[in-house]
Parts: structure tokens; C-alpha cells; sequence
């Protein structure tokens, strides 16, 4: 085994012992990175070879000569027997959302292709701090629209570790599939309707969507500030643990970061989970969606390989002690997509309005006779389809004589949708769940170009993900076993507000219960064909 397989926690044990140090742990990850990545996603890449259909293609920018002098940053730490922190020499990738002073931070759109971020957001600057060594920025969907990482400007667009002709979900596909390959133990990613979590479960990764205002917002470049969270993906429970401890926390910077004290998540783990009372929803077993003939909406089960994983992991509860509560209701999941549809694009469109080509960014070379032209030019040359159809959307329905009909019925869904998990979470309430266990997906990895173009059914894939961003709670989803066709099944837990501690307790358990089973010793197809 490499070090760079190790998992972050076991890695930090090494360094602070000096069994290995942090360069050469930095060193078995990069050769990682040459063996498995291939070219870097770029503005005008070309054609995509047969070549490039067989790499994983996870990094935009490779910041390898920081990452040696963080790596020795440590080194020099340990041997003056000081702390270098709780992330010590730990190699980690940063969402290409995320601004990271003097280094490209392009959001996967040619409209910032250009852009050298003049600070460093807050959650990339405390993993730095923690001593984390910091590998580069990795691709995504453009502005992180998208759930399959296709929509990036920036080409080859990354793909599936475990298959090459799949796609790694999305937005943070970069960023999961980094982890998967063993590029990276960790990666910072953000989650508007799943995009940590979906991205998790096609590549067999643990993805965390922390509470909303648990992780700080500073120097993420904004998609749906409401429903933007960062996160952590990571190779287990104690690793995503480590990682969130990192980051959490109030911070002055971002006035929706909550003010309260950051729990100790790596204590929590170890935690009996008897007596834990764990629910089981059918409005999590189906998607349901508005026919285009008829008008009225049709439901689809999911596969029922996805059904028997959440299945047999509630089995796995139970034995381990937890009570099981079945036909737990969530009749205001159906509407989650609708109403992320209007409320994600009237946010994104606003916030898309800062990229105009005067301040920063792209600004369209053509010689143009008024300003009004130079928004037009430099924005129609900069975005790609999806921040243009969002733009159009999100303007649409936030019109004056629009917006009671879309934004203002969508809104009062959302509040319907958080009454759903303030029910069913209620300590005095009739279920009194800690925890509610869903699929993650409704299906496993589709394939390269089978979805990409379709808006409607690609937003359909983060069904059973959005309703937690509507409610701002957290959510977690982790490996489950694999289909039939050997591609990864996420499983999903969804808490109350700020019981992310619990939710990775809940997580960690189920790890340490099928720890034997024969597809954890599984692994990704780029690795065994090395």
C-alpha cells in the first residue's frame, strides 16, 4: 500500500510520530497525481483523445511548488517537537469555488479564467492553518451548476474513478473523485442541492453537508447564498470528522456563521449508538416529478439494488443497537427540485451580476461603442449555457408581476419543506428521530454525455439531496456497497440542525459494523489498471 491510500487520520499519526514525514507522504501523492490524472482541465483544450477518456482529470491548477514548502513547513514543526495542528501534513484539494490568494480561481467558467484571487476564503485558510498541505484547485461544474462536473469550461472534464466512462457527479466531482483516486485525502467542496454528498456517492467517498452557517461563506463565490455550504469529502467518518473540526466555526467575516461552540466530532465517534432512533421515509424511496403531457406528477421507485443497500444498513442499525422507525413522513420532498428550480436561480442570477468584465475577470477584446455592449460582449463570451439559462430563469421569475406566482409560492414550499424535518426531528414530537437513512442518489454513476443538456432530469439527480438545503440542515452520505455493474451506492443520513457530531457517530458505526464485508476491499478501476 502507498501512503497516499492511507486515510488522513492515519496519515497524521505517521507524520506527528515520524514514521514518514509530511514530503515524503506529499511525494507518494503526487506520483498519484502522474499516474492516474492525466492533463489538467484548460480554456480551448482541444478534442478529447482516447487517451484522456481513460484519466480521472480531477485538477484545474496543480499548486505543487506551495504544497512542498507546506509540506516542509510541517516537517520543520515536528522535528522542533511543536504542534503543526490537527491537520498535519495531510495532502488536500480545494474546490476551484473557493478563492486562494495569488492563485487562479476560475469557478470552472471562462468568464474567470483569468482571475488571481487577491484573498484566501476562510475555510482554506484554517485547513491551512491545521497544517493541512494544500495539493491545488480541482474541477467542477461551471459557477456549480451541474451535477456531473460536464458544464466545467474547463476541458477534460473530470470523471469516475471507478469507471472512466461515468461521470463523478456534481458539482464537486473534482473534488470526490480526488479523494476516490487517492490523489488527496481530503477535499473542501460546497453542497447547494448535494453537491458534496451526490458527488460522495458515485465515487464511493463520505461527503458531509454541514448546517447551514457551521462552516464559513467567506471567499466562496457565491452560487445560491441561502443554500451554499462548504464541506468536507474524505475517505471515512473520522476523516471527515478531522476535517470539519478544521474549518467549523463562527466566523466575523461571514454574518450567517452560527455563534455557537464547535463540538469535539473525533470524541463523538467512538460513542455507543444504542438507543439511537433512526428513520425511514418512502418519500426517499421514489422521485417524483411533473409529466410534460400530462401536467400532473408520476412517480419512479428507485432501483431496487438502492432500496435493499438502505435496507440492509438499517438491519446493520438495529443489531448495533438503534431503533428503526419506518413510514416516516415527508410528503414535501416532491416539491424539493421545484422549488430549488426558481430559488437557486433568482440567487445565482443576482449574484452573477458582479461578473460584468470591468472589475475582474474576462472582458470581451472587441471594440465596443457603450458600456451596456461591453456587459453584453464580455458576458457572452465569458458564461456558458447554464449561468446564461440561469440568468434568463432567474430574472423571469422574480419579475414584478412573476413573482407571487414562482418566488413567493416557492418560498412558502420551503418553509413547508423545513416544517417537514422540524416534525420528525422534534424530541417532543411524535418520531423523535436522531437520524432519518435515505439513499443518496436514485441511481448510481450515468454516463459521460448521457444527461449533460438535459437541465431538467440532471437537477432530478439531487431529488433525495436539495430538501436538506431547503431545510439548511446537515446531511452525510457514505458508501454502501456497489450495483450490479460495479459502481459505487451512496446511503445518506439527515439530522436536526448542528448534529453533524452524530451524524458521523452514526456513520463511523455502520463503517466499523461491515469493515469485513468483501466490497470494502474493493477498488477503483484507474488504480488496479496502474
Amino acid at each position: 500500500m502507498e501512503l497516499c491510500d492511507l486515510s488522513a487520520f492515519e496519515i497524521r499519526e505517521k507524520i506527528l510520530s515520524k514514521e514518514v514525514s509530511a514530503v515524503e507522504v506529499l511525494e507518494s501523492s503526487l506520483k498519484r497525481i502522474e499516474q492516474v490524472d492525466g492533463r489538467p482541465g484548460t480554456i480551448d483544450s482541444g478534442p478529447i483523445t482516447d487517451e484522456d477518456k481513460k484519466r480521472v482529470h480531477s485538477f484545474i491548477t496543480l499548486t505543487e511548488t506551495a504544497a512542498r514548502e507546506q509540506a516542509q513547513k510541517v516537517d520543520k514543526l515536528v522535528a522542533e517537537g511543536k504542534d503543526p495542528g490537527p491537520l498535519a501534513g495531510i495532502p488536500t484539494t480545494i474546490k476551484d469555488v473557493f478563492c486562494v490568494k495569488d492563485t487562479p480561481s476560475t469557478i470552472g467558467s471562462r468568464i474567470l479564467a483569468n482571475f488571481k484571487a487577491p484573498y484566501t476564503a476562510t475555510p482554506v485558510e484554517r485547513m491551512r492553518g491545521a497544517g493541512a498541505v494544500l495539493l491545488g484547485k480541482v474541477n467542477l461544474d461551471e459557477f456549480t451548476y451541474g451535477s456531473s462536473t460536464e458544464s466545467s469550461a474547463f476541458q477534460p472534464s473530470t470523471r469516475n474513478p471507478w469507471d472512466t466512462s461515468r461521470v463523478p457527479g456534481g458539482s464537486s466531482g473534482g473534488s470526490a473523485a480526488s479523494v476516490a483516486a487517492g490523489e488527496a485525502q481530503l477535499s473542501l467542496g460546497t453542497d447547494t442541492a448535494g453537491s458534496i454528498r451526490q458527488p460522495a456517492a458515485f465515487c464511493g467517498v463520505v461527503g458531509l453537508k454541514p448546517t447551514y452557517g457551521r462552516v464559513s461563506r467567506y471567499g466562496l463565490i457565491a452560487f445560491g447564498s441561502s443554500l451554499d455550504c462548504p464541506g468536507p469529502i474524505a475517505r471515512n467518518a473520522k476523516d471527515a470528522a478531522l476535517m470539519l473540526k478544521a474549518i467549523a466555526g463562527v466566523d466575523a467575516k461571514d454574518a450567517t456563521t452560527a455563534n455557537l461552540p464547535v463540538a469535539d466530532y473525533m470524541a463523538m465517534l467512538e460513542k455507543d449508538i444504542k438507543g439511537k432512533r433512526i428513520g425511514m421515509s418512502s418519500d426517499y424511496f421514489q422521485l417524483t416529478f411533473p409529466n410534460a403531457g400530462t401536467g400532473e406528477y408520476s412517480q419512479q421507485p428507485v432501483p431496487e439494488e438502492i432500496k435493499n443497500a438502505v435496507l440492509q444498513a438499517a438491519e446493520i442499525y438495529r443489531l448495533l443497537g438503534a431503533e428503526i422507525i419506518e413510514n416516516v413522513p415527508m410528503p414535501n420532498t416532491r416539491y424539493g427540485i421545484p422549488v430549488y428550480f426558481v430559488i437557486s436561480r433568482v440567487e445565482a442570477a443576482s449574484n452573477l451580476h458582479r461578473f460584468d468584465g470591468v472589475k475582474y475577470g474576462h472582458r470581451t477584446p472587441q471594440k465596443t461603442a457603450e458600456l451596456k455592449e461591453m456587459y453584453r460582449r464580455s458576458r457572452g463570451e465569458g458564461f456558458g449555457k447554464q449561468p446564461k439559462i440561469r440568468i434568463l430563469m432567474g430574472m423571469y421569475v422574480s419579475a414584478a408581476h412573476y413573482s407571487e406566482q414562482y418566488y413567493q409560492r416557492a418560498l412558502k414550499v420551503r418553509t413547508l419543506i423545513r416544517q417537514d424535518f422540524e416534525r420528525v426531528f422534534d424530541p417532543d414530537g411524535k418520531y423523535k428521530l436522531d437520524a432519518l437513512l435515505t439513499p443518496t442518489t436514485p441511481t448510481a454513476a450515468f454516463p459521460m454525455d448521457a444527461v449533460f443538456g438535459d437541465s431538467v432530469l440532471m437537477q432530478y439527480a439531487d431529488q433525495l439531496t436539495v430538501p436538506a438545503n431547503h431545510a439548511g440542515t446537515p446531511g452525510v452520505s457514505f458508501p454502501g456497497g456497489f450495483n450490479v455493474e460495479g459502481l459505487p451506492i451512496g446511503l445518506q443520513l439527515l439530522g436536526p440542525d448542528f448534529s453533524e457530531g452524530e451524524l458521523l457517530q452514526l456513520t463511523h458505526a455502520y463503517e466499523q459494523a461491515t469493515a469485513g464485508a468483501g466490497w470494502r476491499k474493493k477498488i477503483p478501476t484507474v488504480l488496479r489498471e496502474e
